[in-house]
């Protein structure tokens, strides 16, 4: 099992920063993807960026040049620094942790509310 403890949403005014933070705890493997999904009201769940173990990221078109995901490997944290928030950035943002064998697991949630 793995525990995921997400850290850093709030309300921001538009063009604005925030930084998440997301801690892995638990049977943490050495090769794994950790990243962030999104979900906004009424919406699905949607995947923002990730970052595997041996660095490579991946990102979605509308948060290209706004957001970078880093991650510290030696504390099993993944950060997702925001900038330029737009209102349609806001949405309950969940940490995600995939192992090499495709265990996943979520964390609880944060909000991130962006006000025009």
């Amino acid at each position: 099992q793995v525990q995921l403890v997400e850290s850093g949403g709030g309300v921001v005014q538009a063009g604005g920063a925030l930084r998440l933070s997301c801690a892995a705890s638990g049977s943490i493997s050495s090769i794994n993807t950790m990243g962030w999904y999104r979900q906004a009201p009424g919406k699905q769940r949607e995947l923002v960026a990730r970052m595997g173990s041996g660095g490579d990221t991946y990102y979605v078109d509308p948060v290209k040049g706004r957001f970078t995901i880093s991650r510290d490997n030696a504390k099993n944290t993944v950060y997702l620094q925001m900038s330029s928030l737009k209102p349609e950035d806001t949405a309950v943002y969940y940490c995600h942790y995939r192992t090499w064998n495709s265990n996943a697991y979520w964390g609880q949630g944060t909000q991130v509310t962006v006000s025009s």
